[in-house]
């Protein structure tokens, strides 16, 4: 792991010209800010658990193809993130951004946007964790011949989300660890998977058929329903591509956050597509017999794909190589989530704020938004014990969620002439590059809230435009019921803690 640079008070007195005094500890390097939302993004988790979706819904074309195209878009959006963020590195991130960059309703704008944020990231650590429970109950099927069963998944995921909030509330220092050790996990373990399916399967799909077949398994045969399911197999890729937003909530918690925190926005988006394309070229290509892997009792497709290619035993290792990066995602998940709904609390924004902002002196992190987080992700899983498309609600739900939090402060810059840029900045190409980002934003918007399998019943139906209904329209009312009244956006914190007599002046301590 490479050494910490020396603690300046460089970041510090930028956070205090923001509004705040330093409270988190600040420990990672850039190196580690960049692995947190690397392993958030987690190419051996969303792509691995969401295969499945593509597979029935587009085929190997939405897999491959649709993953570099998916990949490209996400890649101008986190560009366009980055350079907000290095202008404003603090926890609350996006709406944090939105409240500076506004013009007029800053602190609606903030409002929405926190909102927006926090409904995506309590839905990504949500179908996170559901996934690697789906994918450690594949696993312990081969290896221990369990039968896997929708209450047990459930309660592997409660196993799983219950470690990673003691993790985070008791394991600090071991949390940045892992999350160094995770990207490299990521990065080898992708590099063994190829190669053993390179060289094991005795026959491999031809090339074409890697790239251009298409497959339509969603049920629906009107006209054109073939490319409708090349677009709904996109959300694979677009939902593996979410988490990165992290990087940002992470900053107060960076050394040099104005330049290490942008950096791992971007460069955890260009690795994932270039490592993911790798990984899913190779599982794509040594499919033994498609329809049986998409349709397998093991419950997770790539693993019925690694046992006929590899063998039991080498299929049920590859196995365990995904198992682990899960839980080093979900892991990472619950970290960025509880900064970001703590920055919102100690903004005034929850229901509660009081307790979610507080800080443990001892471990300087935001013990009870851990926990909070852990909870809500729970309640968003628990119509998996009755819908069969909860996983892919969930998936939709993260990405619409968190994708108008992340275009939102990019539109606002856009219209704000009198935007700064800090030391990180896109320059003559800012503009071509955000709009980009938001016209694409707005196409997935659209997209994932639709259908994804005819004929439509209670038990298939895709519940995402509910979920985010209920979130923007209890927003929405509680704004106009009063909160407009008191919230204010951002809140300086040196304020409130000069009124208690706190030093508020950043120290080389701090």
């Amino acid at each position: 792991m490479s050494s910490e640079p020396a603690v300046t008070g460089t970041d510090e007195e930028r956070l205090a010209q923001l509004g705040y005094k330093q409270e988190l500890h600040r420990r990672l390097s850039g190196f580690s800010n960049f692995a947190v939302s690397f392993s958030i993004i987690s190419i051996l988790a969303g792509a691995i658990t969401s295969y499945g979706i593509a597979m029935n819904a587009g085929g190997p074309m939405a897999i491959t193809l649709g993953w570099l195209f998916v990949g490209g878009m996400v890649t101008l959006v986190a560009l366009a993130m980055a350079e907000v963020c290095s202008a404003y590195p603090t926890a609350g991130a996006l709406y944090w951004w939105a409240a500076a960059l506004a013009k007029r309703n800053k602190a609606a704008w903030a409002w929405f946007i926190g909102w927006f944020n926090f409904l995506g990231e309590v839905a990504v650590t949500a179908a996170i964790d559901f996934g690697a429970a789906i994918t450690t109950a594949a696993f312990l099927s081969l290896t221990f011949d369990m039968e896997v069963t929708t209450p047990r998944t459930f309660l592997i995921f409660l196993v799983i989300i219950v470690v990673h909030g003691l993790l985070n509330t008791f394991g600090v220092n071991l949390v940045r660890v892992l999350s160094d050790v995770s990207a490299w996990w990521h990065l080898i373990g992708v590099g063994v998977i190829v190669v053993l399916l390179a060289v094991l399967p005795d026959q491999h799909k031809p090339i074409s058929e890697v790239f251009f077949e298409v497959k339509n398994a969603t049920g629906f045969d009107f006209t054109g329903a073939t490319v409708y399911a090349v677009l709904i197999g996109l959300l694979m890729a677009q939902y593996t591509y979410t988490g990165y937003d992290a990087s940002a909530h992470v900053a107060e918690e960076t050394h040099d956050a104005a330049n290490a925190a942008p950096r791992g926005i971007v460069m955890s988006v260009v690795v994932s597509v270039i490592a993911g394309f790798v990984l899913l070229f190779a599982i794509t290509w040594s499919i033994q017999d498609y329809d049986g892997s998409a349709t397998t009792s093991l419950g997770l497709p790539p693993a019925q794909i690694f046992i006929d290619a590899a063998g039991h035993d080498v299929g049920t290792f590859l196995l365990f190589i995904c198992m682990v990066a899960q839980w080093f995602c979900g892991m990472a998940s619950v970290t960025a989530n509880s900064r970001m709904s703590y920055a919102f609390a100690r903004d005034g924004a929850l229901p509660g704020s009081r307790l979610w902002k507080q800080v443990n002196p001892r471990t300087g992190t935001p013990t009870n938004s851990i926990w909070l987080c852990v909870t809500i992700s729970t309640i968003l899983v628990l119509p998996s014990l009755w819908n069969t498309t909860a996983y892919l609600a969930a998936t939709s739900i993260a990405v619409i969620g968190l994708y108008i939090a992340y275009v939102g402060p990019v539109f606002l810059r856009r219209r704000n002439a009198e935007f700064e840029p800090g030391p990180w900045q896109l320059g003559r190409w800012s503009a071509v590059i955000g709009w980009t980002a938001i016209v694409w934003v707005g196409v997935i918007c659209v997209l994932f809230v639709l259908p994804t399998a005819g004929p439509i019943t209670a038990k298939n139906f895709n519940y995402t435009i509910f979920a985010v209904a209920v979130v923007l329209g209890g927003a929405t009312i509680w704004w106009f019921a009063g909160a407009r009244k008191w919230f204010t956006g951002p809140r300086s914190n040196l304020l409130e803690k000069a009124a208690h007599g706190e030093q508020t002046m950043p120290t080389a301590n701090d």
